[in-house]
């Protein structure tokens, strides 16, 4: 039976890239989508989500979430790593299709209640919708099958700073409350996503499979390619939001440890992930090791059948 998805999402080229996999993989049944700022502002974010849904032909609710971090202002976008729109080069038009009336939180803890046990949260952004829906219902986390979220890292450093990855950066007060209060929790950080790099010969081949969706994406992957091989780190880019979605629908790909987990939220290590067996939390499955042949294998795999 497929697994009933949500994405919380901020579009983002590897967003793009996650988005694709969970409509092409047989194994996720995807029931809607929400954003938030990040890669993009989440107005950006909306508009992204809603062109991805377009493109691919498919019809799911699209909620609107936060806008900004829970205590920090609001940081600029990462125009550098994803463009200005969020997708390299491409100008994505205006969109004519509608985000439902409920904020991102109010309907993530709603459908958490309706699919109770049976939901699983994928959260490659920010933390900041998945807090506020902590906020206004404590067993929110509780509700859901689980959480699988795209961020940090324990021993592979940062991605923005030298200690912290992007998305924990973005909110690491929201982090650190997820971490402290929620449950059911999968992280999927830079310990695995840096090991699973594909080049740009990767996305040539994938275009070539489905020309429409893989060559997207093979227009994407080179502004992303280029950002990775200025910054000197990689040859191609690190596969992190995907990695995230495969997880979620592949979990024995990886190997996890068990990790009490806090963010650092001042100072220049802020947005850390740190390791603490004694703080009064459930422990998080973090993801340590990764079959990383595989992974790329999925991937290209279920995206190269979308038409």
């Amino acid at each position: 039976m497929a697994i009933k998805m949500i994405i919380d999402t901020d579009p983002g080229i590897d967003d793009a890239m996650a988005l694709f996999y969970a409509i092409a993989d047989p194994a996720i049944d995807l029931l809607a989508l929400t954003t938030v700022f990040g890669n993009v502002t989440t107005a950006q974010a909306t508009r992204n989500a809603l062109f991805l849904l377009k493109t691919a032909g498919v019809d799911v609710p699209v909620a609107q979430g936060s806008s900004q971090p829970r205590k920090l202002p609001a940081f600029p976008p990462s125009a550098h790593v994803h463009g200005s729109e969020g997708f390299g080069t491409l100008q994505v038009p205006k969109q004519t299709a509608q985000v439902i009336p409920e904020s991102a939180q109010e309907f993530l803890v709603r459908m958490a209640r309706k699919h109770k046990g049976e939901l699983v949260l994928c959260a490659i952004g920010p933390l900041t919708n998945i807090a506020a829906a902590l906020d206004i219902d404590p067993e929110f986390c509780r509700n859901l099958k689980r959480i699988v979220i795209m961020g940090g890292s324990l021993g592979a450093g940062g991605n923005i700073t030298t200690a912290a990855e992007a998305n924990i950066y973005h909110d690491p007060h929201a982090a650190d409350f997820v971490f402290r209060k929620g449950c059911n929790i999968t992280l999927v950080g830079l310990d695995v996503t840096n090991q699973v790099i594909c080049p740009r010969s990767y996305f040539a081949q994938l275009a070539t499979q489905s020309p429409k969706l893989g060559g997207l994406l093979h227009k994407m992957a080179d502004f992303y390619i280029d950002f990775y091989e200025t910054v000197g780190k990689f040859e191609g880019c690190g596969m992190h939001d995907p990695s995230a979605l495969i997880a979620c629908s592949t979990p024995e790909l990886f190997v996890t440890e068990d990790h009490k987990l806090r963010v650092i939220c001042s100072g220049d290590r802020s947005g850390e992930t740190v390791s603490d067996q004694n703080l009064a939390a459930e422990a998080v499955k973090v993801c340590v090791g990764v079959n990383i042949s595989l992974v790329k294998q999925k991937f290209f795999e279920n995206v190269a059948k979308l038409k």
